[in-house]
């Protein structure tokens, strides 16, 4: 099993959203990173567990956990002209972009801040608090799953 952290805009999907769709569960669309991209299309497994985190809000944070509900398949709102996440280069042919269905566990306690994972000497080679990390998807290991977890 992998473990992962997902990174959402809460105005634009939140972990509410997630828990109020149909059966829980959401294709994770609009990945426009080829990094990113990378993970769900090569790595991503059915059963891997996933920190919803909120991003670009006033306490950025760990908020939830889902879990990677399938394997990943053609992101449909590239082909789409009418989508934001709209890409012409991209065809049902040949794929550009792929993304997974993620599944709602449940919420954390309390949001874990951005602030207090900083403040974890052990969390420091953490992707999401490396400097310049811009990535929306990144792996998580083990330790700093479990790490986490007991901060929770």
């Amino acid at each position: 099993m992998n473990y992962w952290l997902m990174k959402s805009e809460p105005n634009a999907f939140s972990i509410e959203d997630l828990a109020q769709r149909p059966e829980q569960m959401e294709p994770w669309d609009g990945v426009r990173n080829y990094q990113a991209r990378n993970f769900m299309r090569d790595q991503m497994q059915t059963g891997d567990q996933v920190f919803f985190y909120h991003s670009n809000c006033e306490v950025p944070g760990i908020v939830g956990i889902m879990e990677v509900a399938g394997r990943s398949y053609p992101d449909p709102t590239a082909f789409d002209p009418q989508s934001k996440y709209f890409d012409s280069k991209s065809s049902p042919q040949q794929p550009r972009w792929f993304l997974v269905d993620v599944k709602y566990v449940r919420h954390t306690r309390r949001t874990i801040s951005l602030a207090e994972l900083k403040e974890h000497e052990f969390l420091e080679n953490m992707h999401l608090l490396r400097k310049g990390n811009r990535l929306s998807i990144m792996p998580v290991t083990k330790e700093q799953w479990d790490y986490i977890m007991r901060l929770e």
